[in-house]
């Protein structure tokens, strides 16, 4: 019987990443089977230009997917900021379903609010202002109107100046700000909380109302190790791949 639901996050798969990517296709065919469901909490992959893309491994993930759909198990995806531009027709394609960029789901009894978590980093102010702007209909259908080829290289320009500018910022900005935490979990009436983007995998307790609360923040996966979060009606455990 398959009892698991599996949290997973932050792959940043791309064409230069093999390891990651053949992890990620081995987790599809073998752990991810055998649970109930699959949640992909943002940076898939490491950046998307469109649901039209088909550079390798692009395909092989789909076809991966939709074996994985098809056979049952449910599989969500949240948009996170690398892939933010994943639509309908991915979905489609994949059986995978696209869930709200703040998500309650009720985990084996328990409210459970699920996000990419680069919401909660309301220290960094440029990155929310480009947010914003970059979230808006305008905006997308601009850049999705763009030649593949042109794409193609503003998401490289866009990750080499990704990486520059995090060179420049310090840690704690870009880390989730507590006060933040603490009013979205008690907007969404949760005392659970389930985010990656961070790269900082934890589990944190603090108090909501004299309640205990919870923050689990998924690993981020490298070329020698990836871990994901499993749960079910006893509890839960990290499981290394």
């Amino acid at each position: 019987m398959k009892l698991d639901t599996l949290f997973i996050s932050d792959l940043h798969i791309a064409l230069e990443k093999t390891e990651i990517t053949q992890r990620f296709l081995s987790f599809l065919e073998g752990r991810a089977s055998k649970a109930v469901a699959v949640y992909i909490l943002g940076d898939l992959f490491d950046a998307w230009i469109g649901d039209d893309d088909p550079m390798p491994p692009n395909n092989k993930i789909r076809k991966q997917l939709k074996q994985l759909t098809d056979s049952g198990v449910k599989v969500y995806l949240q948009q996170g900021n690398r892939d933010f531009l994943l639509g309908k027709q991915f979905c489609k394609s994949t059986g995978v379903t696209l869930i709200d960029e703040y998500k309650v789901i009720d985990l084996y009894g328990t409210p459970t609010l699920l996000t990419h978590g680069d919401l909660l980093c309301t220290d960094d102010l440029p990155y929310q202002a480009f947010r914003i702007k970059s979230h808006t209909l305008e905006w997308q259908q601009n850049v999705l109107s763009k030649p593949l080829l042109l794409r193609l290289l503003a998401a490289r320009w866009y990750r080499l100046r990704s990486f520059f500018h995090k060179r420049k910022k310090s840690l704690d900005i870009m880390d989730v700000n507590q006060a933040t935490v603490l009013k979205v979990m008690s907007e969404h009436h949760c005392l659970r909380l389930i985010h990656g983007h961070t790269h900082r995998p934890a589990v944190h307790e603090f108090k909501i109302d004299d309640q205990v609360a919870q923050r689990f923040v998924l690993a981020a996966w490298e070329k020698h190790s990836a871990d994901v979060l499993c749960w079910n009606g006893g509890g839960y455990h990290i499981e290394a791949l």
